[in-house]
This record gives C-alpha cells, structure tokens and sequence, in this order.
C-alpha cells in the first residue's frame, strides 16, 4: 500500500501525494477527500486543486499553519469513507471522426493494426473517467483507453489545432477545448464546447465525472454546431454507479 505523503508547497500550500501511478483507486482517494473539504472546510483552507496522484491543499497562512493543517488533513483521511464514490455523471460528447476533423487517424489505424471503422468503434465502446483538468481550460485528462489505441505522440507538435479537436496521446485521450498548439494524434473533432467563458459554470464538467464519445456524421455535427452557436444544444448527461 503507498504512504500518504504530506509535502509542504511554499508557504500557502500542502500537497497530499497517495501514490507515485495513474490510478483510479488513487484518484478515487483524490476525490473523496476533495468532496469532504468542499462539504466541510477545515479552517483556513482556500482551496483545493486535484491532479492525477496527488491534492494541492492551499491555504490561508494568517488563518492557519502547515504543520496543524497536516495533522487535520491526516484525521480527515482516516475518517473518510471510501466503500463507493456515489453515481457518477457521464457526459455524451459527440464526435465526428476522420476526414478533415481528424486527420491523423489513419495512422492510428495502421499503427494499432486495426481498420478505421474498428479504432471509432473502440474509442465509443467506454467510459473515460476525468482523473484532472489542466493545461488547458476544460482541458481533461482522460485515462483507461483501451491499449490497442495507444498511440505515440506527433514527432513535431502542430502550431495550431481547432476547439473540439479529439486526439490520442500516448496512453490517454482527451478534448480541446481551445485553439492551440499541440503534439496529439487526431482523430475527430466535437461542437460540444468543453469550455465556454459565457456560460455560468464556464467548465463543462468536473474532475471525477466521466466522458463517453458517440459518433456521428458532417451533417449531424453541424447541426448540433449551430445549436451551440446558439446557446440551444444541451450536452445530455446520464448516470451510472460510480467507481
């Protein structure tokens, strides 16, 4: 079992480290401690902020200090409940793949042994649990991809890649949100708006909520582009037991 590690982040911050992998079972321990602060502030704490193995736990100094936070932060772990994470959301981001949307997913193809049609299906075929949000935002860190879609990164990143864009990278999957430089194989594109500054939650979904990708084609991708232009386009969001 990994040590819980308490590790001081300048003068404001502790980061609570479960473990040194990408893992579920860690980042299930991530979030249940994130959703404790949330629904009971220990004093002094700011905020939270979850990656992949670890909690940055920020905190006011004239409120409170490292050592008593640690030893608070050490109780509320032991107190936490762990057994289920409750139901989680999913959210149906629809995608269309190939072509002028993703035009890297030949390679994909060939370098996975499978046929085009074959990686879509397997990209659709699960669940994607949001382990952080970063870099960009909205930007999610996807994981649990199937294997066979591992795919490395371009050679020479992109200067420039379209808002929505779906790639592969390495081991992991993801959206972005925004127009920008990147080194992602890309293999499709979504309308869906993963970050919107003009709505009143600008981000569309959470660290620990989960993302499903449906296919479909050019005509209905601009259908559904013109709905969001317009504010009418709900992402439709369904739940599951959570993990």
């Amino acid at each position: 079992m990994n040590e819980t590690l308490f590790l001081p982040a300048g003068d404001s911050a502790v980061n609570v480290e479960f473990g040194r992998i990408i893992d579920p079972e860690i980042n299930k321990k991530i979030r249940s401690l994130s959703d404790s602060l949330s629904r009971k502030p220990i004093r002094g704490v700011t905020e939270c902020i979850p990656t992949f193995r670890s909690l940055l736990v920020c905190y006011d100094p004239l409120q409170t200090g490292c050592e008593v936070l640690i030893k608070k932060l050490k109780k509320r772990i032991k107190s936490l409940d762990q057994a289920s994470a409750g139901e989680k959301r999913v959210f149906n981001i629809p995608v269309c793949y190939g072509g002028e949307f993703g035009e890297d997913i030949a390679f994909v193809a060939s370098h996975a042994g499978l046929t085009e049609q074959e990686v879509i299906d397997i990209h659709t075929g699960r669940d994607y649990l949001i382990f952080m949000l970063g870099f960009l935002p909205g930007f999610a860190y996807l994981g649990d991809m199937d294997k066979r879609l591992h795919t490395p990164r371009l050679s020479n990143p992109r200067t420039s890649i379209p808002a929505g864009s779906v790639g592969i990278g390495g081991e992991q999957t993801g959206i972005y949100p925004l127009a920008s430089p990147g080194g992602w194989q890309l293999i499709g594109r979504t309308p869906v708006r993963p970050y919107d500054p003009n709505r009143a939650e600008p981000i569309l979904y959470s660290a620990g909520d989960y993302i499903r990708f449906f296919a479909v084609d050019e005509q209905e991708y601009r259908k559904i582009e013109e709905l969001v232009s317009r504010d009418e386009y709900e992402c439709k969001i369904t739940a599951g037991e959570g993990n």
